[in-house]
C-alpha cells in the first residue's frame, strides 16, 4: 500500500463515493524566535484556511504526551490517543490522509502512530498543504464519531537500549542534520553528538527542492547506500520522534520497513550514564 499520495489523487478521492478522512497537523518546531514574534499557532493557521472537510490535530497536545525523561515527544496515552482520533472521525474501516504545512514531519508523526496502532489505510498528502491548488474553506468540520481503536504491534518501535543494541546489529540511522550528528551545535539537547554505531542520514536529503518525497527508486538506492540491505533490521532516531518518523516515511515510499525510536535523542542525551560519540564516523 502506498504511504503517499499526491494532491491530484487526494483531490480525486475527495469526490469520490468513499472520501477519506482528512487530518490537518500542522506543527512548527521553534527553538528560539525573535522578541516580540508570536509562537506558532497551528490552531489559527488551520482556522485561516484548511482543505475542505480536515479536521485539526495538535501533535503536542494529541500526538505526544509531555515532555519528560522518556523525551521531548513521547509516545502519547493510548487511550487519549485513540480517543482524539476517533474525535475527528478516524475508523480503522476507512482510509485516512494527513497532511502539514509541507515539511512533512508532523504528518508522518501522525502516520506513524496511526500505522502502529493498526490503522490499515493511511497516506500523507506529498508536500503538504502548499501542493494543495484546489479551494480551501474556514469553518472547521463536526465529523461523525469513529470507531478507531489503538492496537500497537509487537514490531516497530524502539526503546533506548533497543536502539543501541540495533546500532550494532543492524542499521540505526540519525535523521538530525549532520552538524548535530557530529556534535559541532546542539541547540535543544543537553548535549551534542550520536549513539555510538548509528549511521548519519538527514531527513532533509529525502525530498527535492519543493519537499515533495524523491523517487522510490532514489530513495532506495540512498538507503542502500546508507547500509539498508536485504536482511537488514532498520531502525530510526532524530531529535524527539518526529523529522525520525519523516524517515520512516521515506524507506516505506522505498519500499524497506523501519522501527522508530520515539525518544530519540532527547531522551539518551538526558541520562548522562549513556555513551556519546562525536564526529562524522557511527564509531
Amino acid at each position: 500500500m502506498n504511504a503517499i499520495i499526491s494532491a491530484t489523487e487526494l483531490a480525486g478521492d475527495l469526490a469520490g463515493p468513499r472520501p477519506p478522512v482528512l487530518l490537518d497537523v500542522r506543527w512548527q518546531l521553534t527553538v528560539a524566535r525573535p522578541a516580540g514574534e508570536p509562537a506558532f499557532d497551528g490552531r489559527a493557521v488551520y482556522g485561516a484556511g484548511h482543505i475542505p472537510g480536515a479536521v485539526f490535530v495538535d501533535l503536542d497536545e494529541e500526538l505526544a504526551a509531555a515532555p519528560g525523561t522518556a523525551g521531548r515527544h513521547p509516545l502519547p496515552d493510548l487511550a487519549e490517543f485513540g480517543a482524539a482520533m476517533r474525535r475527528a472521525g478516524v475508523s480503522r474501516g476507512r482510509p485516512v490522509i494527513v497532511y502539514d504545512g509541507g515539511q512533512g514531519w508532523a504528518a508522518a508523526r501522525a502516520w506513524w502512530l496511526l500505522r502502529w496502532t493498526g490503522h490499515p489505510d493511511v497516506r500523507v498528502l506529498d508536500g503538504g498543504l502548499p501542493s494543495w491548488e484546489g479551494p480551501l474553506e474556514t469553518s472547521a468540520p463536526v465529523p461523525a464519531e469513529g470507531d478507531f481503536r489503538p492496537d500497537p504491534a509487537p514490531a516497530g518501535l524502539l526503546d533506548a537500549d533497543g536502539a543501541a543494541a540495533l546500532a550494532r546489529s543492524g542499521l540505526l540511522l540519525d535523521a538530525r542534520a549532520g552538524e548535530r550528528y557530529r556534535g559541532e551545535v546542539e541547540p535543544i539537547d543537553r548535549v551534542g553528538g550520536h549513539i555510538p554505531g548509528a549511521v548519519s542520514a538527514p531527513t532533509g536529503e529525502n525530498v527535492a527542492a519543493d519537499g515533495r518525497f524523491l523517487p522510490a527508486e532514489e530513495l532506495g538506492a540512498r538507503f542502500k547506500a546508507l547500509g539498508a540491505l536485504d536482511g537488514t533490521t532498520v531502525g530510526v532516531y532524530c531529535g524527539s520522534g518526529v523529522s525520525a518518523a519523516h524517515q520512516v516515511l521515506a524507506l516505506a515510499v522505498a519500499g524497506i520497513p523501519a522501527a522508530l525510536y520515539v525518544g530519540s535523542w532527547s531522551e539518551w542525551s538526558s541520562d548522562p550514564s549513556r555513551p556519546v560519540a562525536v564526529g562524522p564516523d557511527p564509531q
